[in-house]
This record gives structure tokens, C-alpha cells and sequence, in this order.
């Protein structure tokens, strides 16, 4: 999976050279993807409508051999094999997607985490950082919300590995290290007077006192206070509060939901698909608002430049398969019109 992440992120900061900024360039890399895809989507709903029209027959034969199963795995074969269905034509564009999709999580968290780091480093210098936005966002790599401050969290900095400290730091300048560490020594009682990100264990000692002098910057405080009167929202589970310098609308989480539900619904159904069973729940209609929540959920808590490449690829998938929908809606009705023609002729 590293290398599949390691080849996304060279793609996206190859795009990211061409048109500087990385929201574009996400929105430029998810397009190239699904027109890659777009074979096997079509493929795939080609053999989807395909399901929907024997499902009766499917039905039919399950009532009829419901005693006898071998009997009914051979009859479902046979049925299979005359209208030339395959059973996992409908799974290989997910095979592929899934993989796609969770080396994209990683490319987008390494992009973000050199990048906070660098933000870091320019609060510790005494200074603010310039953000790269995208339209409403405020910070790429932070989360679309207003509950999400413009600046890093401090508990997300120990999420970051010490590589990736270890290779901004040695980026910086002489005198930029300087000021840092002019910084840590003048609000870190006991710091130590230098900076050591070669292991995770000299990372762990480090961090804290990292930590606690970005708490204590002016430009660092002004960029994470919270808004009057909504310091502690108190929820069942969990408190959270808005900020002054909020990150975004939450435009993208919603859109992640909403355009998770328009796929569902695009979706071809199986006509003839047995209900559920009285009293027992309804997998279908649970799966169907279960995505949908977990969208806005996984786009609510990453950075924004991941929740772009969900919604603008469920937005390019919702699209594609509305209008492969209606090349073979046109085409089933020319072909159920030629066959009507020739039954009137015999």
C-alpha cells in the first residue's frame, strides 16, 4: 500500500507543479481517475442491469429447488452463463477503487503532515503562517468545519511520525532553526537547547516541550481561540466548540452526504428482489443511509483536501452513472422496439 501512496502523492505534486495549488490539483487527479476507471463503471453497471433483469428468474428458481441446493446452484449457473452474467463484473471496479481510496487517505495525511509541520515551525518563529486555501476553506489540511480551528491542533501533532519532522527541520534555514529554538529555551523551563527528531523516542521527549511553547505564541493563541459563548458545546458523548478563526463551512461534509445518497439512488435495483422478511431488518435500507452518515463522518474528521477527493469523486461517480443509465435505457427501448417490430411482421 505504501508504494501505490508513495506513487499518488508524486502524481499529486506533480499536478500541484502545474497549477500551484493543491486543491486543484486533487480535483485534476480525481478526474484523471475515474476517467481511467470509467471501462470498468461502465462494465460494472452494464452487468448490474443485467442482475436486475434475471433477478425474477433467480427468485423463481430459488422457490422451486429451495429443498434441493445443488440442484439450484446448477440451474443458477445454467441461467447465468445463457444471459452471459458475471457475478464479479460488479466487484472489480470496487477491488480496484478500495485500495485507490485508502492510498489516497495516506498520500493526503503525508502531504498534510509535512505541511502542518512547516506551520508549526513558522508559529514557533514568531510569525503566521500563510495558509493555502481552496474557495471557502481556509486550510487545506485541516477540516472543513467550524468546529475545526485554521491552525494545527495540538493533539494532532503527535499523530505525525518524526520523519516527517526530521525532514522539514533539516529543510529550514540556519537562522530559522535558531529562532525556534531561541523560542523553545525562552517558554520551555527545562528544554534541553536543541532539537533531535532522528528516533520516535527523541521525538516523544521533544514533542511535549514543542507543544507548549506553541501554546504559548501570541499568533498561535489569536489563531485557535474560540468564539465567545461557544467555548464548551456540551453533546451527549463529547464537547466541542466553534472558532473564531474557523476553518470552513462544513460544505464539504454535507456534499460528502448528500452525494453518497445520490449514488445510492442511481444505483440500479434489483426488480425483482425479495423483501425482507416480516420482523427482520432490512439490510438494504440500513446499508442505504449507513454510507451516507459515515461519509459526512470520515470527511468531517480529515483534512479537507481528503474530504475534496471523496465529494468530487462521488460527485464524477454519480454523474457517470447517470448517463450510462440512460445510454442503456436508450438502448434497451430500441431493442424492445425491434423486437416488438418483428413479432408484428411474423
Amino acid at each position: 500500500m505504501s508504494a501505490i501512496t508513495n506513487a499518488l502523492t508524486g502524481v499529486i505534486q506533480w499536478i500541484y507543479g502545474l497549477v500551484h495549488n493543491h486543491g486543484w490539483s486533487i480535483v485534476i487527479f480525481t478526474l484523471l481517475i475515474r476517467t481511467v476507471l470509467m471501462p470498468l463503471d461502465i462494465s460494472s453497471r452494464k452487468g448490474m442491469r443485467k442482475m436486475s433483469k434475471i433477478q425474477p428468474q433467480l427468485t423463481a428458481l430459488q422457490k422451486k429447488y429451495a429443498n434441493d441446493k445443488a440442484k439450484l446452484q446448477q440451474k443458477q449457473s445454467e441461467l447465468m452463463r445463457k444471459e452471459r452474467y458475471n457475478p464479479l463484473s460488479g466487484c472489480l471496479p470496487l477491488l480496484i477503487q478500495m485500495p485507490i481510496l485508502f492510498a489516497m487517505f495516506g498520500a493526503m495525511r503525508a502531504i498534510a503532515n509535512e505541511n502542518i509541520v512547516n506551520q508549526v515551525f513558522t508559529f514557533l518563529r514568531g510569525e503566521t503562517p500563510v495558509y493555502e486555501g481552496w474557495l471557502w476553506v481556509k486550510n487545506i489540511w485541516m477540516a472543513d468545519s467550524l468546529f475545526a480551528s485554521v491552525a494545527p491542533d495540538l493533539n494532532v501533532l503527535q499523530t505525525i511520525g518524526n520523519d516527517v519532522w526530521h525532514n522539514v527541520w533539516v529543510k529550514l534555514s540556519a537562522p530559522d532553526q535558531q529562532l525556534i529554538l531561541q523560542s523553545l529555551a525562552q517558554h520551555v523551563q527545562d528544554f534541553s537547547g536543541s532539537l533531535d527528531f532522528a528516533t520516535a523516542e527523541t521525538f516523544k521527549a521533544v514533542l511535549p516541550s514543542i507543544q507548549a511553547s506553541l501554546a504559548q505564541m501570541p499568533a498561535y493563541i489569536q489563531q485557535t481561540a474560540a468564539m465567545p459563548g461557544f467555548e464548551n458545546i456540551n453533546l451527549i458523548l463529547f464537547s466541542i466548540k466553534v472558532y473564531q478563526h474557523f476553518n470552513g463551512l462544513l460544505i464539504l461534509p454535507v456534499l460528502a452526504g448528500a452525494s453518497q445518497l445520490l449514488m445510492t439512488k442511481l444505483n440500479p435495483q434489483a426488480a425483482g428482489a425479495a423483501p425482507a422478511a416480516q420482523g427482520q431488518p432490512n439490510m438494504g435500507n440500513f446499508m442505504k443511509y449507513f454510507f451516507p452518515l459515515f461519509s459526512v463522518y470520515i470527511t468531517l474528521t480529515s483534512n479537507a483536501g481528503f474530504a475534496l477527493y471523496w465529494v468530487v469523486s462521488n460527485l464524477l461517480a454519480s454523474a457517470m452513472t447517470y448517463f450510462i443509465n440512460l445510454y442503456f435505457d436508450q438502448k434497451d427501448k430500441q431493442t424492445a422496439g425491434h423486437e416488438l417490430q418483428e413479432g408484428t411482421v411474423k
